[in-house]
């Protein structure tokens, strides 16, 4: 993947809940990692068409992988005004340099 094709920058968050004196959870999202990354929409590609039948997913996210950071679907990615919840994370060809997110807008 070329660093020129990277030209979109995200957000990773992670819900936190902390407890008040009065026993209440609120959640807030720390960020874990801010990005540069490939994104991709959802549109009439054959890869996109081997997907549709069992993914949700509606966007592609492509990004190096982030030293001591684990990716999980608990996370959710913030980018460009949306927020998307990550579905799949999977290393692309099992080399440990980039990571390949599904996600799922959220409305």
């Amino acid at each position: 993947m070329s660093f020129g094709k990277m030209n979109t920058f995200l957000s990773i968050v992670e819900k936190q809940f902390t407890q008040d004196e009065d026993g209440f959870k609120t959640e807030t999202d720390v960020i874990v990692a801010e990005v540069r990354a490939y994104r991709e929409g959802r549109h009439g590609s054959e890869k996109w068409a081997n997907m549709a039948s069992f993914s949700a997913a509606t966007d592609l996210f492509r990004f190096r992988v982030i030293p001591d950071v684990e990716i999980t679907t608990d996370m959710r990615i913030l980018c460009e005004g949306h927020t998307f919840e990550i579905t799949s994370v999977e290393d692309v060809k099992g080399r440990g340099m980039y990571l390949e997110v599904l996600v799922q807008e959220v409305r």
